[in-house]
């Protein structure tokens, strides 16, 4: 398999763009701090975005199958780039929702068919480090969102009376940019299936016991992703009474130490089994979990720190190794696999939703023990993922 250094590029940008759904998190409260929304009303807005997962990521696995894999990560940086648009008319609830939700169906669409993409540009035994690699990508524009949205609000940048949504214009360009890059370059891709597998036949590979944990590890993941993302700043203001220009560093940090995981993930998984490699991640995410719940009382901004730079670090590779494991067990069927893998990113809804509700009743405690329960589920999956 030959792979360019445009084709490996283009993909990469790509995956760049897959990183904007994160802007979400604290995007979100800055709509909740400026329309003075509750935690459930503000947590509706990640939770909408997640949702489209549920709706288009299997019928995306099927269209892959009918105009390819390229074609169909076009589309979603296309629609991607049209939710980032919408904000800079306005940043009304309404409005604020079309856009995530615009934005939630885009990265559905990028996240189901992006990754099978990769398959096309790199050999097997590569694809788990690769995937990795590309979640670093992915998340240097995750924890480069809160800086944009805080220098805006602070007016550290030009921001043409956008404040803090000039993100949206910033990221829209590179959208557009990677759109023109993908589209204008050659990947060569299997031939398209005659009998491509329809929505049945897709939802019947759940009936395989590796596949369905495979899935509900997905939804954990991603709960606890979109949940530490936007609770992190919460629990700042509420611990230590952080303003959320101050407190929005905590989602930063989440980033940096994910992005620093990814990076470094995708040289240790060279050396190191998936499975042994995931256990520790799943283990330092629980510590983590375990140390916020521990530590509820304590007004220390350099532990809460701590605790979320372990669970960025933690979190970092579990979607590549899950993903690669659940594509290699099924070869046959990788499109509609993915297809189902990207639908567990549905977990991004059901997570802050009941963290919402759990906020709302306990504080940001009640938060942290909920994802405290997606951490226990990985930690536990580790001992199904292959040597």
């Amino acid at each position: 398999m030959k792979t360019t250094k445009t084709a490996f590029l283009s993909v990469m940008l790509a995956f760049f763009t897959m990183g904007f759904v994160d802007l979400v998190g604290i995007a979100s409260n800055y709509v909740q701090k400026d329309l003075a929304l509750t935690d459930s009303q503000a947590n509706i807005m990640p939770s909408l975005v997640f949702f489209w997962f549920l709706i288009f990521s299997v019928p995306t696995g099927v269209l892959m199958n009918r105009i390819g894999r390229k074609n169909t990560v076009l589309l979603s940086i296309g629609v991607t780039a049209l939710s980032l648009i919408i904000p800079i008319f306005g940043s009304s609830y309404p409005v604020m929702l079309i856009s995530f939700s615009l934005l939630g169906i885009g990265n559905a669409i990028m996240q189901t068919s992006l990754n099978p993409l990769v398959t096309n540009i790199v050999e097997g035994d590569k694809l788990a480090s690769t995937l990795t690699f590309g979640q670093f990508v992915k998340a240097i524009a995750s924890f480069l969102a809160p800086y944009i949205a805080m220098w805006g609000a602070t007016a550290v940048l030009p921001s043409f009376g956008l404040d803090w949504r000039v993100l949206f214009p910033i990221y829209a360009i590179v959208a557009i940019v990677a759109t023109l890059l993908l589209g204008f370059t050659k990947i060569e891709e299997s031939p398209l299936e005659d009998k491509a597998t329809g929505f049945i036949g897709c939802f019947k590979l759940l009936g395989k016991p590796f596949v369905l944990l495979c899935f509900l590890g997905i939804m954990c993941h991603v709960g606890i992703d979109v949940g530490t993302n936007t609770t992190a700043p919460k629990i700042l203001m509420e611990r230590v009474g952080f303003t959320l220009d101050e407190a929005a560093f905590a989602t930063s940090l989440y980033f940096i130490f994910r992005t620093i995981g990814c990076f470094s993930g995708s040289y240790i998984l060279r050396k190191l089994s998936p499975k042994v490699f995931f256990g520790i991640s799943a283990a330092m995410i629980l510590v983590a979990m375990v140390g916020l719940v521990l530590t509820a009382s304590v007004e220390s901004h350099i532990l809460v720190y701590i605790f979320i730079a372990l669970i960025g670090y933690g979190n970092s590779n579990i979607f590549s190794i899950i993903f690669s494991q659940a594509l290699l067990h099924e070869p046959q069927h990788q499109n509609e696999v993915s297809g189902l893998m990207i639908m567990g990113l549905f977990g991004g809804t059901v997570f802050p939703l009941l963290m919402g509700f759990a906020s709302d009743w306990l504080g940001t405690i009640g938060a942290v023990l909920v994802m405290a329960a997606g951490a226990i589920y990985l930690t536990c999956f580790t001992l199904k993922i292959s040597k």
